[in-house]
């Protein structure tokens, strides 16, 4: 696996390691309860739920159960968003990909961007052969995003989640090496 975090770039943006000193900017929009309207998770309410959560994560690439970028628009280097892996099996040839940006960027491709880098990387640099997504029925513009990126819908999971006190259907989607590879 990875013994350094790697920063990467794209044409417009940063994905670095996410610091104890973001916590302000990730407080910004896992508050926002639109950001977080198909999330696993209700809006924080005070930043130590922030904090504790930048540090999760960090523990997360420590122990090698996954990793999670930072988002920033290289003139800022204001975190506006997240995205990463949590990884699972061994060897770690699976992973799911999760992502959330800040409402105010929304639609501006960002997002695109952003995980057509962490998949490249992952594909490119680890032993990753499947990529998988879950997401919310309703979530729509989450499913568009996928597949433009080259995901395949393989079903429903009936009653996978369980959330702000109720069950979820989710669509699973899911990448794999070789089609990542034979879409070049």
């Amino acid at each position: 696996m990875l013994d350094k975090f790697p920063q990467l770039e794209t044409k417009n943006l940063i994905l670095r390691e996410i610091k104890v000193s973001d916590t302000e900017a990730v407080f910004n929009f896992f508050s926002d309860q639109d950001v977080l309207k198909y999330y696993d998770a209700e809006p924080f309410t005070n930043i130590e739920r922030a904090r504790k959560l930048i540090n999760n994560w960090n523990d997360r690439f420590l122990t090698r159960k996954g990793i999670r970028w930072g988002i920033a628009k290289k003139d800022e280097n204001i975190i506006i968003g997240t995205c990463g892996y949590r990884f699972w099996g061994k060897p770690l040839f699976c992973a799911e990909i999760g992502y959330e940006l800040t409402k105010a960027y929304w639609r501006e491709g960002i997002m695109s961007e952003a995980l057509a880098a962490i998949i490249e990387f992952a594909f490119e640099n680890t032993e990753l052969n499947r990529i998988e997504a879950t997401v919310m029925l309703e979530n729509i513009a989450s499913m568009a995003l996928l597949e433009k990126l080259g995901f395949i819908e393989e079903g429903v999971l009936r009653e996978f989640g369980f959330w702000k006190d109720e069950f979820h259907n989710l669509k699973i989607f899911s990448l794999l090496k070789r089609d990542y590879k034979n879409s070049d």
